[in-house]
């Protein structure tokens, strides 16, 4: 489920907004403390923002600006100030997109809905791989299934990954202990087996059963 930031003063065009893509499916959290907008944005981790312009305190200009340090998620700048300096302005501090109000909801939805599109597709260059619903972002070592983060260690981390990066493909035993090797930590048959079988309950537990395979003989794979 994607997560939807909404930094709009106005509570009520606010909520307004946050039940319109909630019955889209997505997860939304409105600021109310415009003091501690990071510290929302860092809490809530969010795939998409909605930034008016005027806000208490800072502008949604600053807050742009602060964000873009830290992370290339999408911002989108709600605001009735459509003017060209406006809009040049929010796209030179690392705005996404501008949308001017009033808006229709609809158009809105659609603009959103676009925007994940092309931030988060699966096929293209990203760093997120997607499988069964379980979703490993490959920047940070992260796996997601039903809005719930599975924590992986470090080589629950590379067998996941060399898995579906080759989903479809049997993995044989040696490449698997090479690429891990590669990671500087030593693995041998045994350590593998036993490495492997932690992940599988891991995995398991999280509502993930049968995510991986084996080939006897062979190696693994996830189908």
């Amino acid at each position: 489920m994607y997560k939807i930031l909404i930094a709009e003063d106005d509570l009520v065009i606010a909520r307004e907004i946050s039940i319109q893509i909630q019955n889209w499916g997505y997860e939304t959290k409105v600021i109310e403390d415009f003091t501690q907008v990071m510290a929302e944005f860092v809490s809530f981790s969010p795939q998409l923002v909605l930034m008016d312009i005027s806000l208490p305190f800072f502008n949604g200009y600053y807050w742009c600006k602060e964000i873009r340090k830290v992370s290339k998620v999408p911002i989108v700048f709600l605001s009735s100030a459509a003017d060209n300096m406006n809009i040049v302005m929010a796209i030179n501090m690392g705005a996404d997109d501008f949308i001017a109000k009033p808006f229709d909801p609809n158009v809105l939805t659609a603009k959103i809905q676009a925007m994940l599109r092309r931030s988060y597709d699966f096929s293209g260059q990203m760093n997120l791989i997607e499988h069964k619903g379980a979703i490993l972002n490959t920047s940070d070592a992260t796996l997601m299934y039903q809005g719930e983060r599975i924590e992986l260690t470090k080589n629950d981390y590379r067998i996941l990954q060399i898995l579906m990066e080759n989903k479809g493909n049997v993995v044989s035993r040696d490449m698997l202990m090479t690429r891990l090797w590669e990671t500087d930590s030593y693995v041998d048959e045994n350590t593998l087996t036993v490495n492997m079988a932690r992940l599988r309950k891991k995995l398991e537990q999280a509502g993930l059963k049968n995510f991986i395979t084996t080939k006897k003989g062979i190696g693994y794979l996830v189908e």
